[in-house]
């Protein structure tokens, strides 16, 4: 079948009021768009039967696959299971299949089974039943009328898990579908609006059936590169050839591909070269430690952090001259620096990070306004010191703060290293 549009059912109360975000949605358009399955629609529901049937009922009329997400815990308000097993002419039995992946998961961690664990086993009929590796609710694949309806947990790992253990295939070989490739580009410390002027010439020479998306999110800007069609080597090919031609105008913004995230791509130029890195924290509280740990084995080069809030824990454990702090006010230069250097003295490694602004929304002056935030790097060879402006919003401007000093940390690596293999 060609052109298959596809439409998603989020299912749950918890969504509609708004205490659980719906990130499922997003990962599922990702992952469809790279099938060459557009989805047209998103719709979330409550658990209520009638909300399913209309729904389901509803999406059918216009779309060759449906997937639904949520409603099929083994409690009471979890309804979904039921209603489409009405919904496609189907009473409930029990798969042993089902039941022996259930019991096996269970026992793995020491739970005793229930008979609401049981009853998880418990399908309708007349549908393919998907396996769970992660969970014990099984997925359900229907199909009426040339359209396919396949439900899901809600709960993201688990939806995530059977999608691309099985069904990510399986609608591949189903739909037959031109496969969609995608190439992004990561960059950091451009707006969006510059950076397409900047590139404004390259963009206006990308061939028939190639496009590009502007990706923004605080402190990163991604640029997305799509296209479809019958010859992959030649997509293949071509694209190489369009990126290739792309880095040299963005190089100064550029940090990796494929949604590498920032800490991910400065922790593995730091690794490669047996680097490490501490860190002192004022305004964005930890932050940076946060992302370069979240990292898997980034043991390998962070060795700690000082969480210096206050200009006492400044001058205590960070040493920053009191001095200092009342000529030129805690967020400057000259405490940044102290602090950077002090803490590479402390932690012995080879680079540190220093941060200290005023996030806001409350803090700022006319001289220093909420969103002004200094950053220092230190290493073996200098102390780099930026100054920025991030905005007006608290949550962004530790954000941004936070890729910044990365960014910061990154460049200085790699100039550093390049100049010593020179």
């Amino acid at each position: 079948m060609m052109n298959p549009k596809a439409e998603i059912i989020t299912i749950g109360d918890e969504i509609l009021i708004g205490q659980t975000i719906d990130t499922n949605s997003a990962w599922l358009g990702d992952k469809l768009s790279q099938l060459g399955i557009p989805v047209s629609r998103i719709i979330s529901i409550s658990d209520q039967p009638t909300e399913i049937r209309s729904a389901l009922s509803d999406s059918m009329t216009r779309a060759q696959l449906v997937l639904i997400t949520g409603g099929l815990g083994p409690t009471n308000d979890d309804r979904t299971k039921k209603t489409l097993a009405d919904f496609f002419g189907s009473g409930l039995v029990i798969s042993e299949e089902v039941l022996s992946d259930v019991e096996r998961l269970l026992s793995s961690r020491n739970i005793p089974v229930s008979q609401l664990n049981r009853d998880q086993a418990l399908v309708p009929h007349n549908c393919r039943v998907v396996r769970n590796p992660s969970g014990t609710a099984p997925g359900m694949w229907f199909e009426k009328n040339g359209c396919v309806v396949i439900s899901m947990p809600g709960v993201p790992y688990e939806m995530k898990a059977m999608m691309e253990h099985s069904i990510l295939g399986d609608l591949s070989q189903h739909f037959n579908t031109p496969p969609v490739i995608h190439k992004t580009i990561m960059t950091t410390g451009i707006a969006e609006s510059r950076l397409a002027a900047h590139i404004r010439s390259w963009e206006d020479h990308l061939p028939e059936g190639f496009s590009l998306a502007y990706l923004p999110s605080p402190g990163i800007v991604k640029l997305r590169i799509t296209a479809k069609g019958p010859d992959t080597k030649k997509i293949q090919s071509t694209m190489a050839q369009l990126v290739k031609d792309l880095l040299p105008l963005i190089a100064e913004w550029h940090f990796g591909f494929d949604d590498q995230p920032l800490e991910q791509v400065t922790g593995e130029i730091l690794k490669s070269r047996g680097l490490t890195i501490s860190t002192a924290e004022s305004c964005t509280g930890g932050t940076i430690a946060s992302l370069l740990t979240s990292i898997p084995g980034s043991s390998a080069y962070f060795k700690g952090s000082v969480v210096a809030y206050s200009n006492e824990i400044k001058e205590t454990l960070l040493r920053v001259n009191s001095q200092t702090i009342m000529e030129y006010g805690a967020v400057s230069r000259e405490v940044v620096e102290q602090m950077a250097v002090e803490a590479r003295r402390i932690f012995n490694t080879d680079y540190s990070v220093a941060v200290s602004g005023i996030a806001g929304p409350d803090g700022g002056t006319t001289d220093k306004p909420v969103g002004t935030v200094w950053i220092a790097v230190a290493g073996p060879v200098s102390v780099e010191t930026s100054k920025f402006n991030m905005g007006e919003h608290r949550g962004r401007n530790i954000s941004k703060s936070a890729l910044a000093a990365l960014n910061m940390l990154r460049t200085m690596v790699l100039r550093d290293t390049t100049s010593d293999e020179k």
